[in-house]
């Protein structure tokens, strides 16, 4: 079965856009077909926004900046409010994932900001779901919400986030792409 995830994102620095690719290569990876969108360039009536609307699952992906996600997706979040009036996203698979400069940096407040919007456009959150591995490869900084990673205040090229955070966020993208095709079976347990 063959489903379709797109992913918003926004990113300041390019070190989000790495997760991102890492996130969409594991959804490709379990069978799903992905549409990437920039949450900056999003306007209402395009294209874009019927893809957000055809997708089975909608993946939101933001720096931490200030404790929350970013300022574009932000203003993003509040064009959603079609959707929310209409029911256009009422129970699409939704997911996350957000990328800060520290380790905490306040990760899960931005996480619990795409949650509370899922939640209120009727989604389905799917959550991370991989313990810390011992040797740090997977799940590195501990999250569950959805892929968190790290990066130090240099250019992504030079290995930022980490391959154990990109490791992380594959391994979402192919949970997501797995519960979305559960769910299109005919229910999570289904």
């Amino acid at each position: 079965m063959s489903v379709t995830v797109a992913i918003v994102y926004h990113s300041g620095y390019g070190h989000t856009e790495r997760m991102m690719r890492a996130v969409a290569d594991g959804a490709e990876g379990a069978g799903a077909a992905v549409h990437i969108l920039k949450a900056a360039e999003l306007e209402h009536d395009t294209d874009d926004w019927a893809k957000l609307d055809q997708a089975d699952a909608i993946v939101f992906g933001s720096p931490t900046y200030m404790g929350s996600v970013s300022g574009p997706m932000e203003v993003f979040f509040d064009k959603t409010s079609k959707p929310w009036m209409t029911g256009a996203w009422k129970n699409k698979i939704a997911a996350g994932f957000t990328n800060s400069g520290s380790p905490s940096g306040d990760k899960v407040v931005t996480m619990i900001r795409m949650v509370t919007v899922a939640a209120q456009l009727g989604m389905i959150w799917v959550g991370f779901d991989q313990p810390k591995a011992d040797d740090g490869s997977m799940n590195r900084l501990g999250g569950y919400l959805g892929a968190l990673a790290q990066s130090d205040n240099a250019p992504p090229e030079e290995g930022n986030p980490p391959e154990a955070d990109l490791n992380t966020a594959r391994a979402h993208g192919e949970r997501i792409a797995q519960a979305t095709m559960r769910w299109q079976r005919g229910g999570i347990g289904g």
